[in-house]
């Protein structure tokens, strides 16, 4: 069985890098999952951008601190595979995980959300505990999205031999540390950000470096028709037999416009 697991995608020149590698490698994947809480315009989603990604074979949308940045997504969460983190508190809309059936096998993809530099929400080791007592014999796919590197390696190795895969989103910098921890659990801090190549994680960077020199509020926006996008996730495989993973690889890949406007 093969994923693919691609990482925040930001905007529009995000959603065209997805819809390129998905198109390229069409028919490769068992499941695929992708960060679409920065999709419209690098602020939620909206459910167009749902349908395209679903037209294109996404099986699972997860999001983070920016699912509720467009308020039209409560009209649309409980009919598409959205998923916002699992440690919101009870009674929030939506659901944090969801079970796949891939191959006779049953997937359970859960979003998580970190609690370090991010919004005070549930214990996120205690949510996944919670889950994954009422479904051990499912194949465990976490999305952990959060802001300190030690929250999320902490969180690898507490669910490491139980979760098939721990892939980090939020800071939308992909890190080199895929790797299989000692239990056999795949684990990679960030799986990167899928956008403009020259932005700052996905905005523009005048912006962007404005904001930091001026110390002034701006209102940032994602950069329109870049010359360069990336793709950035991770793709692996999995013996349904063995229950685990046997290869994996970090994907990032760039896209250049052409003359034509199209990208190659």
């Amino acid at each position: 069985m093969r994923v693919l697991f691609l990482g925040d995608v930001s905007g529009r020149p995000g959603r065209k890098a997805v819809q390129l590698w998905l198109d390229e490698h069409k028919g490769e994947y068992d499941i695929c999952i992708v960060n679409g809480e920065n999709a419209a315009a690098g602020f939620g989603i909206t459910e167009k951008i749902v349908k395209n990604f679903v037209a294109h074979g996404v099986d699972a949308i997860t999001m983070g601190n920016h699912t509720w940045d467009r308020r039209e997504i409560f009209d649309f969460i409980d009919a598409y595979p959205i998923l916002r983190p699992a440690n919101y508190p009870r009674g929030t809309p939506g659901r944090g995980f969801i079970r796949i059936a891939v191959k006779g096998v049953s997937i359970t993809v859960v979003n998580l959300m970190g609690r370090i530099y991010m919004e005070c929400l549930d214990n996120p080791f205690v949510t996944f505990d919670s889950i994954y007592s009422r479904f051990p014999e499912d194949l465990f796919i976490v999305d952990f999205h959060g802001e300190a590197t030690s929250e999320k390696q902490a969180f690898g190795y507490f669910v490491d031999g139980r979760a098939c895969a721990v892939l980090g989103t939020h800071t939308h910098v992909q890190t080199a540390d895929l790797r299989l921890l000692p239990g056999g659990t795949l684990y990679i801090t960030d799986a990167g950000m899928c956008g403009a190549l020259d932005s700052v994680i996905g905005m523009d960077v005048k912006e962007s470096v404005e904001r930091f020199t001026k110390q002034l509020p701006v209102r940032f926006k994602v950069p329109d028709k870049p010359l360069k996008i990336q793709v950035c996730g991770v793709s692996f495989a999995v013996d349904v037999e063995k229950r685990e993973v046997v290869s994996f690889e970090r994907i990032r890949k760039i896209y250049i416009r052409g003359e034509d406007g199209n990208y190659y």
